[in-house]
């Protein structure tokens, strides 16, 4: 079992007698579903449905003072607390970031239940482990505790990219990325069932349609990792734009439609002149051009 600090996550607390309320109405997942040990994935979006910023939902036992606790990228952090106050009007909650006091560690390989801080499991995937949301100086001791080598996040990043799990702001960009195509529906951060929350009827449309053109998907190469940023090129025409990359893995926002032309004609795809292939992950459910095998 290994744990990593993770340095890019944050911590906002969203805590009062109207919290579970007030969030089911902004954010993607159902909060009705959210319970200590068992949190959720959602995004806050904009009106036009576009992701503002991701984050897992964790809810703090009553016997700890409960409220609820939003690991979200620290970056990010502040504007969200900016964003849920704009929204919060006569409702009786508060929100605070806490990302001075409170850091994220991931756990995979095994699952944890730290006394150090709260733990939950990771709701995209259970490949991706588990997370504690703790004090940053406690983290080699939760670590000590646990049995597990206490690692870099470089190590955490090769294990996320390897199961083809996108991370905002390396994969997609904030602000101009609809819920679908940084693959939240696949990685249960949208709950279609709820009730009404900021920019759902955006969001919806394309489920019911099954429009989503574009996907954050996995790559995969064999030479020198090509550098994130770069355009994915089918001879002349760009199909995609690489994001991270780690030991001949990598994930891309790329249009689907495209990718199944290049495999028509034959194509190969290439970023910065180096080969990529784009695969399929396990977990997804969406459908894919080609014949492109499956990764575990």
């Amino acid at each position: 079992m290994q744990t990593a600090l993770l340095p890019d996550r944050g911590v906002v607390k969203v805590a009062g007698d109207d919290a579970r309320r007030f969030l089911n109405g902004l954010v993607t997942g159902d909060m009705a579903k959210v319970a200590a040990g068992k949190p959720c994935f959602a995004a806050l979006l904009k009106p036009q449905g576009k992701i503002i910023a991701d984050f897992i939902i964790a809810e703090a036992p009553a016997e700890d003072g409960g409220g609820f606790f939003l690991d979200c990228p620290r970056a990010l952090a502040p504007t969200l607390v900016e964003k849920l106050n704009f929204y919060k009007l006569r409702a009786k909650v508060i929100c605070e970031d806490l990302s001075e006091v409170l850091g994220v560690m991931a756990v995979w390989g095994g699952m944890a239940d730290s006394e150090y801080g709260l733990s939950y499991p990771d709701p995209r995937l259970p490949a991706l482990g588990s997370r504690v949301m703790l004090p940053p100086h406690l983290a080699a001791a939760a670590a000590a505790d646990l049995g597990a080598s206490f690692t870099n996040a470089d190590d955490y990043e090769i294990h996320r990219i390897g199961l083809g799990v996108p991370r905002g702001g390396l994969d997609f960009v904030y602000g101009a990325t609809f819920p679908h195509e940084a693959d939240m529906d696949q990685l249960n951060g949208v709950d279609f069932d709820k009730g009404c929350y900021v920019g759902q009827e955006v969001v919806s449309r394309v489920e019911h349609r099954a429009s989503a053109r574009n996907r954050v998907v996995p790559i995969a190469y064999e030479e020198f990792a090509p550098v994130s940023g770069l355009p994915i090129m089918a001879g002349a025409k760009q199909v995609g734009t690489l994001g991270s990359t780690a030991k001949g893995r990598g994930l891309a926002l790329m249009r689907l439609d495209r990718i199944a032309d290049a495999l028509a004609a034959n194509t190969t795809l290439e970023a910065g002149g180096i080969t990529i292939r784009a695969l399929k992950p396990s977990w997804a459910k969406f459908d894919w051009p080609g014949a492109a095998k499956a990764i575990s």
